[in-house]
């Protein structure tokens, strides 16, 4: 009998919604805070790794900002996006598109360049060494004002090449996709793809939003868009990519347990669900364990694990030759294995 696990691992994956900054994992934390002669608010890789226990959202971001406070020197940067990509390389993920948080830098007198240029370096590598495609989304932090996500989108102005859209994340409690209006419009008109955070914590209603006013073609998470029946039936029939996060939303109390996670019922719904780590380090897993753990406890078979794939390169901004590859190599796995 074909082993299941075995049959995810190989599977080449592609990978929607993952914050650079929230797969800075303990050792490496530890290493860079030695570095730039930070000190940690932890004794030992052991008590930090205690401390990623949440009940909400709020709690997890207050540690993210905290651990992100040793992200220094361009250097800093290539070696966290390295990591990264040496986990996708592990684990068969041949295209990524990485969120990153510069506001999150820039407020502690980091430049633009010092983060994009550690990035982008990084990303040269892995496509160079191991073949994985990768594209970078500048995310706006919800909590800060709109009148700083416009600073931040003019100060990224002379590195647009070297990214292909914007998101929207940080607390969704309290800042609605409305917020951001304006500042999604100017991305808009610079030709920049556009997501969005939305119905995790919040409500349905900010998924509605998020497509309505902030134009997105994708939504990270969405899975309390099954509290709107309407909304429902409108994203199934568009095809509108959801980045579902199994683990993330675990850990931060959205559902209790894994067996409780709506993935199922959003799946019969016909909705364009993908599969996602969102922070690892944080969280318990990569996009791997994600996938065989949802495997195991929802009973998925080698041709549910195959529509995930595919759906998640269709939902991608990879070029359409890209995707016609990965495509291709998905195909050749399943007939390996049909075998």
């Amino acid at each position: 009998m074909i082993n299941q696990q075995e049959f995810i691992k190989k599977i080449p994956k592609v990978e929607l919604h993952l914050h650079i900054e929230g797969s800075l994992e303990p050792e490496l934390m530890f290493k860079l805070a030695a570095r730039n002669k930070i000190e940690l608010p932890y004794a030992s890789v052991e008590a930090l790794k205690e401390a990623y226990q949440f009940n909400n959202l709020q709690e997890f971001l207050d540690l993210y900002y905290q651990g992100a406070e040793v992200l220094q020197a361009e250097q800093d940067f290539y070696d966290l996006a390295w990591a990264y990509f040496e986990t996708c390389h592990r684990d068969n993920v041949l295209h990524t598109e990485v969120f990153f948080d510069p506001q999150t830098h820039t407020e502690r007198g980091i430049t633009m360049a010092t983060v994009i240029n550690g990035l982008t370096r990084a990303k040269q590598q892995a496509e160079k060494q191991y073949g994985i495609s990768c594209e970078y989304i500048l995310c706006f932090l919800r909590h800060l004002s709109e009148a700083s996500a416009i600073q931040t989108l003019e100060a990224a102005k002379p590195f647009l090449a070297q990214i292909i859209g914007v998101g929207l994340d940080s607390s969704e409690q309290g800042h609605p996709p409305e917020k951001f209006q304006r500042v999604f419009s100017m991305a808009k008109q610079l030709g920049l793809r556009r997501v969005a955070h939305a119905g995790e914590e919040g409500p349905a209603s900010n998924v509605a939003s998020a497509w309505e006013l902030l134009d997105v073609s994708r939504i990270d998470h969405g899975v309390r868009c099954l509290e709107d029946a309407a909304l429902v039936k409108q994203l199934a029939r568009v095809q509108m990519p959801l980045t579902v996060c199994p683990f993330s939303n675990v850990k931060l109390k959205v559902v209790e347990h894994l067996s409780d996670h709506p993935l199922p019922s959003m799946i019969a719904n016909g909705l364009a669900v993908t599969i996602n780590s969102d922070d690892p380090a944080y969280f318990g897993g990569y996009l791997l364990d994600n996938l065989q753990a949802c495997s195991e406890t929802f009973n998925w078979d080698r041709a549910q694990i195959a529509a995930l794939s595919y759906a998640a390169v269709t939902a991608s901004y990879a070029s359409e030759v890209r995707k016609s590859e990965l495509s291709q190599l998905i195909d050749n796995c399943l007939a390996e294995f049909s075998q």
